[in-house]
């Protein structure tokens, strides 16, 4: 089940030729894949493409009828070698994961792919996530795209743009016979506009013709004599065809403008931020006409360095707009400067700071340093002088810093994730702290308080393989963990298999949640639910024990958090040897939330009993002790003061938020802390029992609120 549905959406998909889209940047990049005559879309969700993968699954109606296969991959890894269909047959092909761990991940198939060349187009979209949004290592891609010749298009961030960059960089590949990667940021995915639509093109070559007509070309197989071969033609003929290609279509934009000695190169990414700082500075509208002469790399791999020239020559400075590092695109235009004898002053990353996203501030400050330094005239007064004082910024952000606390990223309300990590604290406390390797998934926020667990994390579905140095002799196992989601994308293999062909005499703990949660809570081969288009209900308790484990425990409830204690103590004291491995499996609640909740509705509106429970805290009762948060971490978990004159704590409380789990009981309870939480049930069309029994329970609750407040004012007199 999926973060959301674009059902609707996907209709504007239909539009012909001469008609107007309007809408999101992800469902222009798959109208302009339906345009372009693909033959087959594969990827691997992540954000900010995850929803790339959505849409084309509710599409998939229309992918059929236009003959587009469509399949969710295993990993980027798969996903990246259904090119290969691309590679013997003149097809069309896109891929489609997150940026740089997707590249990471495919880079064994990418390589490959570009060593041999293609024949049909092969585009890979990727969602580059650098920046202050990320939620992975800051890497990016472009290292890649130089090291296996890869082109690399990074349009401007507009939904016209960037349809257009998806039906030149097909034509570019296929010109070049080398694979190219689509790099759209964050706001890129995200960003709403409106463009002319085509008619949506069937296949020129169906795959089925290239099964009834299998053809063969031992020269794009990477295998030695060819392979060494393959350089060459990179350079001497793949390079130069990509290069003139891009040139003669104008890939790349040069804008005018009547300051014209000096001007901004810029990754196609950068432009909205480089527009925005110069219309902060009057040198802009907001209609993108600039004063400012600006060269837009929509491709910034390879540089088509003739054009690099013709817009330096006559310069006095340029400033280079390459956010991240190293400065790649930097250095080359040095080198092509120099050797070119074009005297321009070359500025980027002396401005510019040489790590992290170029927010509006940070270009705001550098372009304005640029234009200060080289035309302060055309710049108005007050623009002549630092549009901002760093040193009151930087102050402004300590005096917030002391009052407002940092907020970490955290479980949801009721997640069914936060009860494994309570236990592992109260066997924690009975054993003694344990090495715990983390891994990619929401589970990764148990490093965060309140569980401070976990140790390292090595990549999606590699937590037990992080752990697997750790198989010696010791007084103490490891513990390794792994999601649903990382475990069918590589954890089988690389973490139980390799457990139990190494005799791992470790703890395995497979989070299983029924969904890709993390990305967005996409079906994954162990869902509960049923899929039209995928097989679903394969439990991973039998794929583990598939690949030899013996030791295995299934926790169909993780919310237990008296049996996930007691199971984790088993695992961690047994005398058996080699890898212990527990399947702790509850449903996501967010994704519980979003197919209960239009159910619930419905059955309300045509006057059906509904019941739904809430928790709440007895203050009479609680102690003030909070170790239920301390132990829970629950958002809807908080304090309020308590008008119990003989404590000095605040009480625990329960907000509106809270979705009825039980986990905060059930950590009470496991941890026998106090019986001060209760459970309350809400009736939506009661019967007609129940509305008389509601009322007389009001009528006594409120003598005796009534009469509880009459003595606290008779105490009261007589005390005064």
């Amino acid at each position: 089940m999926a973060e959301r549905s674009f059902a609707r959406e996907v209709e504007d998909l239909k539009l012909g030729a001469g008609q107007e889209f309007r809408g999101e940047g992800i469902l222009a990049i798959t109208k302009a894949l339906l345009e372009c005559g693909v033959s087959y879309v594969a990827g691997y969700q992540g954000a900010p493409i995850s929803h790339l993968m959505d849409v084309l699954s509710d599409a998939q109606d229309i992918l059929s009828d236009l003959d587009v296969h469509f399949e969710s991959s295993a990993s980027e890894a798969t996903a990246a070698a259904t090119l290969a269909a691309s590679v013997m047959y003149p097809i069309r092909g896109a891929v489609t994961f997150k940026a740089p761990v997707g590249i990471n991940v495919a880079s064994d198939a990418l390589a490959n792919l570009s060593s041999g060349g293609v024949t049909g187009g092969a585009l890979i979209i990727i969602g580059e996530d650098y920046g202050e949004g990320s939620s992975i290592m800051q890497e990016r891609s472009h290292a890649f795209a130089m090291k296996s010749q890869l082109w690399l298009v990074d349009p401007r961030p507009n939904v016209a743009s960037i349809v257009k960059a998806v039906h030149d960089s097909f034509d570019l590949s296929e010109a070049s016979n080398t694979p190219v990667m689509l790099e759209v940021r964050i706001r890129a995915c995200h960003v709403h506009g409106r463009f002319a639509t085509r008619n949506n093109v069937r296949p020129a070559f169906p795959l089925s013709r290239a099964l009834d007509q299998p053809s063969r070309d031992t020269n794009r197989i990477v295998l030695p004599p060819a392979s060494f071969l393959h350089e060459k033609e990179k350079v001497e003929h793949r390079w130069p065809a990509a290069v003139e290609f891009i040139h003669a279509r104008g890939m790349n934009e040069t804008f005018d403008g009547d300051i014209d000695d000096i001007g901004i190169i810029m990754q196609g990414g950068m432009y909205n931020g480089v527009i925005t700082a110069l219309r902060e500075a009057g040198l802009a509208d907001i209609w993108g006409e600039t004063r400012v002469p600006l060269y837009v790399m929509n491709v910034t791999y390879p540089i088509v360095d003739r054009e690099v020239i013709d817009f330096c020559r006559g310069k006095k400075a340029v400033l280079m707009v390459e956010e991240g590092q190293p400065e790649f695109i930097e250095q080359a235009l040095h080198k092509i400067l120099r050797n070119a004898d074009i005297p321009a002053r070359l500025h980027g990353k002396d401005l510019f700071p040489m790590a992290g996203e170029y927010t509006a501030q940070v270009m705001g400050q550098a372009i304005g340093a640029f234009i200060r330094r080289w035309r302060p005239d055309a710049l108005s007064d007050a623009a002549r002088a630092p549009n901002i004082d760093r040193t009151e910024v930087d102050e402004k952000i300590r005096v917030l810093a002391d009052v407002v606390p940092p907020r970490p990223p955290g479980f949801c309300t009721g997640c069914p994730e936060r009860p494994i990590f309570s236990a592992m604290k109260l066997v924690e406390k009975e054993l003694g702290p344990h090495h715990i390797a983390a891994d990619i998934g929401c589970h990764l926020f148990s490093i965060l308080p309140p569980f401070n667990i976990g140790a390292t994390t090595m990549g999606y579905g590699l937590g037990p393989a992080s752990a697997s140095a750790f198989n010696v002799p010791a007084g103490k196992r490891p513990i390794s963990m792994m999601g649903d989601g990382g475990f069918w994308h590589n954890g089988l293999t690389s973490g139980v298999g390799n457990a139990v062909f190494n005799q791992h005499d470790g703890v395995i703990v497979v989070v299983d949640n029924y969904y890709s949660a993390a990305t967005g809570g996409q079906d994954i081969p162990s869902s509960r639910a049923d899929n039209r288009s995928r097989s679903t209900k394969h439990p991973i308790v039998e794929a583990v024990k598939g690949v030899g484990a013996k030791w295995v425990r299934q926790i169909d409830r993780t919310y237990d958090v008296t049996r996930m204690r007691d199971t984790l103590r088993e695992a961690l004291t047994t005398d058996e040897k080699g890898p212990k491995i527990i399947v702790a499996s509850s449903e996501c609640m967010l994704n519980k939330q979003r197919r209960v909740k239009p159910l619930v509705a419905a059955a309300a509106k045509r006057g059906e009993r509904i019941v739904r429970e809430r928790f709440g805290v007895d203050e009479d009762v609680c102690s003030g002790d909070h170790a239920c948060i301390r132990l829970s971490g629950c958002p809807s978990l908080s304090v309020k003061p308590t008008s119990d004159p003989l404590k000095d704590n605040p009480v625990a409380a329960v907000d509106n938020s809270c979705v009825g789990c039980g986990h905060c009981g059930e950590v009470a309870d496991a941890a026998v802390l106090c019986p001060s939480f209760y459970r309350a049930d809400i009736v939506s069309n009661p019967t007609a029992f129940e509305a008389r029994l509601d009322r007389f329970w009001q009528r006594m609750i409120g003598a005796l609120q009534r009469w509880r407040a009459g003595r606290r004012v008779m105490f009261e007199q007589e005390a005064a």
